[in-house]
């Protein structure tokens, strides 16, 4: 049983022609209830009773461009927007690239000196170091 969901994209649009090309590769699928289009954002919006990963497909073959599920969340949500791996460059405004994607390398550890140094004089530990 299929329920209805909203599933975003992101493939680039540079012309008309490729949102008319974009908009007719999916429209026709079966489930489909509407397609939104937001051409400055690279980004689709299907609506309907389909699963994401076929939409996708279709839509990859039918036009011949990358095609990937919407990778950003607005940068609000992520404990570190500006982190290497979560900050990207292209993303659209307000957005930032997903943390738990795959693809992204997560926030680097922090090395046994770093963590000795920080930890003197945390307050947390009760071995700090009392200057103040």
């Amino acid at each position: 049983m299929m329920i209805q969901r909203s599933v975003e994209i992101k493939v680039k649009m540079d012309c008309e022609g490729c949102e008319r090309k974009v908009r007719r590769s999916v429209e026709g699928m079966k489930g489909v209830s509407s397609v939104t289009l937001e051409p400055k954002a690279h980004k689709v919006t299907v609506v309907g009773y389909v699963d994401p990963n076929k939409v996708v497909a279709r839509m990859a073959h039918r036009t011949g461009k990358k095609v990937e599920l919407w990778p950003y969340v607005p940068y609000d949500v992520v404990a570190h927007p500006y982190a290497a791996g979560v900050y990207d460059k292209k993303a659209p405004s307000g957005y930032v690239r997903r943390a738990d994607d795959p693809g992204v390398s997560q926030l680097a550890r922090a090395s046994s000196t770093e963590v000795r140094y920080t930890t003197a004089f945390s307050d947390e530990n009760p071995a700090a170091c009392v200057v103040m």
